[in-house]
């Protein structure tokens, strides 16, 4: 079935040593796609200089990628590890000049850095100084995140997308406020946003994780983890497949979609446990009626 979908391009800005991150970050994106664009209307495309940028002597090789692929990206991701870069002459790096062209344009930037073991002989002392010098400037900025591993780098970056996609002003307002028409004329409503979308709007997953928490006495709604895997679970019952990421990628969104619409709330400080409010349980019996 065709549908329209507002397109939101996501630059990966890394230097050349967490080409795994940038390969999970990409996935990352293909799969929120998968299970969301048609219910969102909103698709998310990973781009990268070395998949949208072409061959070209007509300028300063950085300057050609910020004005010809980063100009029309939404949102950043920076990723680092033991390097900052190679100096462009006008930045410390090419990375750090398209993190810093894309806040001067207004829009948002998530950065992580890796704090994953690394040999020490295998350490450029000149680049790691540069790198320690620039996540302090970051720090001033607002705030990072830091992964300990692959796996950890993914779980972060997947949940913290979705917040981003339904809290940060400026994507908010640029698929809420917005009617795009596309080339044949025909009109499709982004995204209204979360916390005042219409229950028609839930995904299936959270009317379902919803209708289960409020169907027992306790009103919660367990994520955890063990050494089979991830999986939600509410009134007794488990969600998602611990060996299926893509199975426990849905349910998680669908917690963080119940969380932003005020239908839950988190206890305790690991974002393991979280309760129905009174706003959740007044949905709930809306939807059960509406059956």
């Amino acid at each position: 079935m065709a549908y329209t979908a507002t397109m939101i391009p996501i630059m990966l800005a890394s230097p050349g040593d967490v080409l795994e991150e940038r390969s999970i970050a990409r996935d990352a994106m293909h799969e929120w796609n998968y299970i969301h664009s048609l219910s969102t209307q909103t698709a998310l495309m990973p781009v990268g200089w070395e998949t949208h940028s072409a061959p070209d002597l007509g300028g300063r090789a950085q300057e050609l990628i910020n004005d010809r692929v980063l100009a029309d990206c939404d949102l950043l991701v920076g990723i680092f590890w033991t390097r900052l870069g190679t100096p462009t002459g006008d930045s410390a790096s090419g990375t750090v000049e398209e993190i810093q062209k894309h806040l001067d344009a207004g829009k948002p930037a998530m950065v992580y850095f890796s704090s994953a073991p690394v040999a020490p002989e295998s350490l450029d002392p000149t680049q790691y100084a540069a790198l320690s010098e620039f996540r302090d400037w970051c720090k001033a900025k607002g705030i990072i995140e830091t992964y300990s591993n692959y796996s950890d780098f993914r779980d972060k970056f997947v949940r913290q997308l979705q917040i981003q996609l339904r809290k940060n002003p400026y994507l908010v307002e640029l698929l809420s406020t917005q009617t795009s028409t596309d080339a044949k004329g025909v009109e499709s409503a982004a995204i209204p946003p979360p916390a005042q979308a219409p229950e028609s709007l839930m995904s299936a997953e959270a009317k379902e994780l919803l209708l289960e928490a409020t169907a027992g006495n306790d009103g919660m709604i367990m994520r955890l983890a063990t050494l089979g895997g991830r999986y939600v679970q509410a009134n007794g019952k488990s969600f998602g497949d611990p060996r299926d990421r893509r199975s426990n990628a849905r349910w998680e969104y669908a917690i963080e979609e119940l969380v932003d619409q005020g239908f839950l709330i988190a206890r305790g400080v690991k974002g393991e446990v979280f309760e129905v409010t009174a706003r959740g349980y007044d949905t709930a019996d809306r939807l059960r009626a509406a059956v």
